[in-house]
C-alpha cells in the first residue's frame, strides 16, 4: 500500500462520492452534490467535506461521467472525418436498422454531420493489399478545409485499416503537421477491427469527446495542484481498470462507461472476498439504475456498448445496462392517464420535493419517504428538508387526483412501476446472457438500491441480498480497489485451417509488448502483473461471434479449435462438425494488479455496539402492501459484525438507507456486509 493517502471519487448524474483510505486504513467518506456545470467543483467540495488533506495524498482515482454526459446529451465537440472516397456515409448508413422496429418514424443523427464528412482518393482491399495509392495532396487540402470549417478534432477513417493500416498511418502524419492540436484520431489506432461502421463509430465518438475530457482533467489537476496535490492521478476506464490522467484522452471513447464501471469491480472484489461469487449488480442512484452479471467474481465484458441508439462502442467495457429508473426519476401522469416513471430526472439541482431545494415534482425516492421508508435527516448528502405534508400535497395533486388515489397509495404504485422497470433491466442482463437470476445473489448499491432490493429480489426469484457496507459510496470505492488494466483487439478474419499457429502467437506478443509498456509508465504501486487472452471466432457463413478464453500466449491450434467448439456448444446445445471455423479477434487484456485493501474499515469498528438492540433508533410505520407496520429502526454504523435481524425493519446510514420487508433475515458478515434471505420466496 502507498505511504500516503489513496483517494477514489465518482462523479454521478446526482451525487459526487469520495473514499479515502490511509496508510493505516483508515476511512473517511463524503458525498456532495454533482455540480453539472463544472464537474471539478463538486468533486473539490467533496474533498472539503470529507477533510482531505491534498498534500498528504498519492493518489486520486477518478470516475468520471464526462463523455458519458457529453454523447447522450450531444454536446461535443467539432469534428471532422476524412474518409475514403465513396464512403463518407457509412457513419450515416449503419445498420440499416430503425429506432422502433416496427414503426415508420425515428430520427438518427451521425456523430459528425455531412457536410464535415470529407473524401480523399486511396483503396485498400480486404487482405490489406493496396488497390488505389493515397492521395496526399487531397489529405492536405481537407484538412485545411475541415479546420476552415471550425473543426476542433478530426478523424481519419479509411476502408479496411484494420487489414493494412499504412494509408490511414500516412494521412494522420500528414494532418497531424497541420492541426493545430493533439485532437487527430486514426480508427486503427484505436481499434484494429474490421466493420467500418462499428470502428468509425467508435473513432468519431473518441475524438468527438477528447477535447472535452483533456479539459476537464487538465482543469481538475490544475484545481488540486494548486490545493497542494502532488501525486499521481488515474481515471476509471469502461473496461473496469485504470489509466493515467494524462494518457487517458489519448483513447476517450474507454471512458463512456467510467462511472459504472468502478460500480461493478466494488462488487466483484467484496462478493469475492465474502465468498459470493456470482452476483448480479444492481446499482440505484439518483437519475438510472445500472445493472451487470459477475460469474467467478469476474465482471462480464462486452465488445460493443450501444449508449443510444445506431451508436455502438466498440471498445471492451465492462457490460453494463441502464434503465431510467432512479431516486430523482419523476412520476407523472400521461395523456392517457396512465402513470408513468422515468426517464426524466430531477437530478441534483433542484432534485427531489423531500431534498427541500425547490424541487415540484413527485418522485420515487418522495414515494419511500411518503411510504416511511426513509428520512432525509440522517443522510448526510441531503442538506434541505422539505415537511412530509408538502410531499404529501404534490402527490395529491399531481399524482393521486388524477388516477383517483390517495397520495400514499398513489406513491405505492410509484414504487411498484419503477421496481417493475428494473426488474425488466436485471431481467435482460441476466436471461440475455444464459444465467438464471435464481442461481445469483443480488448485490445491491447506489443511494437508493438497498430500499428496492428485497421486492425486486422476490420479483426475480433471487433468494440473496448482498449490501456492502457502503452501498451509496460502492463506484467511489470501486476506484479506490480498481487494477492498471490495457485491452487489445486485432482483427484477421480469417479461416482456422488458414492461419498458423506462430502468426497467432506473434499477435499475442506484440499485444502484451504493448501492454507492459504502458504499465512500465505507471507510477503506480503494481503487486503483480496478469494477462488475459482469447480469441472471438465464428464458423464461416454465421453472424453469431463467441469469445474463447485461452490459458496462454501460445496455444496449440488444435486446442484453440477444440475450446471453440466447447463453447459453441454451451451457448447453443448443439455441434456443428464438419464446419469451417474462423478466427475473427485476437485479444489480450494486460492488467496490473494493486495491493488489496482490508474492506472490513468502511465501518468503523470502534463505533459497533455488543448487542442489536443498542444499535435501535426506534421505530415508525411503514407501507408494505397496503397495510402499515411498525418497523424498527436500527443505525448500521452501530450494529455489531455478527448481527440477525428480521424484517420488518430499515437500517439507515449516512449513505443509504436498507429496507427489510416482512420475513427478511439479515445477517452481518465479518466485513460489514449485509446479507439479507429473503422471506416468502
Amino acid at each position: 500500500m502507498s505511504k500516503g493517502e489513496i483517494i477514489g471519487i465518482d462523479v454521478g448524474g446526482t451525487f459526487t462520492d469520495l473514499v479515502m483510505i490511509d496508510h493505516q486504513g483508515h476511512v473517511r467518506l463524503a458525498k456532495s452534490p454533482t455540480t453539472p456545470e463544472n464537474q471539478a467543483y463538486g468533486v473539490l467540495a467533496a474533498l472539503e467535506q470529507g477533510a482531505v488533506k491534498l498534500p498528504q495524498a498519492d493518489l486520486i482515482v477518478h470516475g468520471t461521467t464526462t463523455t458519458t454526459n457529453a454523447v447522450l446529451e450531444r454536446k461535443l465537440c467539432k469534428t471532422g472525418l476524412i474518409t475514403t472516397s465513396g464512403f463518407r456515409d457509412v457513419l450515416e448508413l449503419g445498420r440499416r436498422t430503425r429506432p422502433q422496429a416496427y414503426g415508420m418514424k425515428g430520427n438518427f443523427r451521425p456523430i459528425i454531420p455531412r457536410d464535415l464528412r470529407l473524401e480523399v482518393i486511396e483503396r485498400m482491399d480486404a487482405q490489406g493489399q493496396v488497390v488505389t495509392p493515397l492521395d496526399e495532396a487531397a489529405v492536405v487540402v481537407s484538412a485545411k478545409q475541415l479546420l476552415a470549417l471550425g473543426c476542433e478534432a478530426v478523424v481519419i477513417h479509411f476502408l479496411h485499416s484494420y487489414a493494412n493500416p499504412a494509408h490511414e498511418t500516412l494521412a494522420a502524419t500528414i494532418v497531424r503537421d497541420i492541426w493545430p492540436n493533439a485532437f487527430v484520431v486514426a480508427g486503427h489506432e484505436l481499434l484494429a477491427e474490421s466493420r467500418e461502421y462499428e470502428r468509425g463509430v467508435t473513432a468519431a465518438v473518441s475524438a468527438s469527446v477528447q477535447p472535452l475530457l483533456e479539459r476537464y482533467i487538465a482543469r481538475l489537476r490544475q484545481e488540486l495542484a494548486s490545493a497542494g496535490f502532488g501525486g499521481e492521478m488515474l481515471v476509471m476506464n469502461g473496461n473496469g481498470g485504470m489509466v493515467s490522467a494524462s494518457e487517458v484522452s489519448k483513447e476517450a471513447a474507454k471512458t463512456v462507461m467510467s462511472g459504472p464501471a468502478s460500480g461493478v469491480i466494488a462488487a466483484a472484489a467484496t462478493g469475492k472476498a465474502s465468498g459470493i461469487v456470482n452476483l448480479i449488480t444492481y446499482d440505484m442512484g439518483g437519475t438510472s439504475t445500472d445493472v451487470a452479471l459477475i460469474r467467478d467474481a469476474t465482471p462480464t465484458v462486452s465488445s460493443e456498448i450501444e449508449v443510444e441508439y445506431a451508436l455502438p462502442i466498440h471498445v471492451p467495457m465492462v457490460d453494463v445496462r441502464t434503465v431510467g429508473a432512479g431516486g430523482g426519476s419523476i412520476a407523472r401522469v400521461n395523456a392517457a392517464g396512465l402513470l408513468e416513471v422515468g426517464p426524466e430526472s430531477a437530478g441534483a439541482d433542484p432534485g427531489p420535493i423531500c431534498y427541500g431545494r425547490g424541487g415540484e415534482e413527485p418522485t420515487i425516492s418522495d414515494a419511500n419517504l411518503l411510504l416511511g421508508r426513509f428520512e432525509t435527516a440522517n443522510m448526510q448528502s441531503i442538506s434541505g428538508q422539505a415537511t412530509r405534508e408538502r410531499v404529501e400535497s404534490i402527490f395529491q395533486e399531481k399524482l393521486g387526483n388524477k388516477l383517483g388515489l390517495s397520495a400514499v397509495e398513489a406513491a405505492a404504485a410509484v414504487v411498484r412501476i419503477a421496481n417493475a422497470k428494473m426488474a425488466g433491466a436485471i431481467r435482460m442482463v441476466s436471461i440475455s446472457l444464459g444465467a438464471d437470476p435464481r442461481d445469483f445473489a443480488l448485490f445491491a448499491f447506489g443511494g437508493a438500491g438497498p430500499l428496492h432490493a428485497s421486492a425486486l429480489a422476490k420479483e426475480l426469484g433471487t433468494p440473496t441480498v448482498l449490501v456492502p457496507a457502503r452501498p451509496g459510496l460502492a463506484n467511489a470505492l470501486g476506484c479506490v480497489l480498481a487494477d492498471l488494466r490495457h485491452d487489445y483487439v486485432r482483427t484477421l478474419n480469417r479461416p482456422f485451417d488458414r492461419l498458423e499457429a506462430g502468426e497467432l502467437h506473434s499477435i499475442f506478443m506484440d499485444q502484451i509488448t504493448a501492454g507492459e509498456g504502458m504499465l512500465d509508465r505507471e507510477s503506480v504501486d503494481i503487486q503483480e502483473r496478469r494477462r488475459m487472452h482469447s480469441v472471438d471466432m465464428q464458423y464461416v457463413g454465421q453472424s453469431h461471434i463467441l469469445r474463447v478464453p485461452l490459458d496462454t500466449d501460445q496455444p496449440e491450434m488444435r486446442e484453440v479449435l477444440k475450446r471453440f467448439r466447447a463453447v459453441y456448444k454451451e451457448r447453443f446445445r448443439i455441434e456443428l462438425e464438419g464446419i469451417q471455423a474462423k478466427i475473427v479477434n485476437v485479444n489480450t487484456s494486460v492488467i496490473g494488479v494493486r495491493p488489496p485493501l482490508d474492506l472490513s474499515k468502511l465501518i468503523d469498528p470502534a463505533g459497533r455496539m455488543t448487542a442489536v438492540a443498542d444499535a435501535q433508533n426506534g421505530q415508525r410505520r411503514v407501507f408494505f402492501d397496503g397495510v402499515w407496520l411498525q418497523a424498527p429502526i436500527y443505525w448500521r454504523d452501530k450494529l455489531p459484525l455478527n448481527f440477525e435481524i428480521t424484517g420488518p425493519a430499515v437500517v439507515e446510514q449516512m449513505d443509504t438507507t436498507v429496507l427489510l420487508e416482512p420475513g427478511d433475515v439479515a445477517n452481518g458478515d465479518a466485513l460489514g456486509n449485509m446479507i439479507i434471505r429473503v422471506g416468502a420466496l
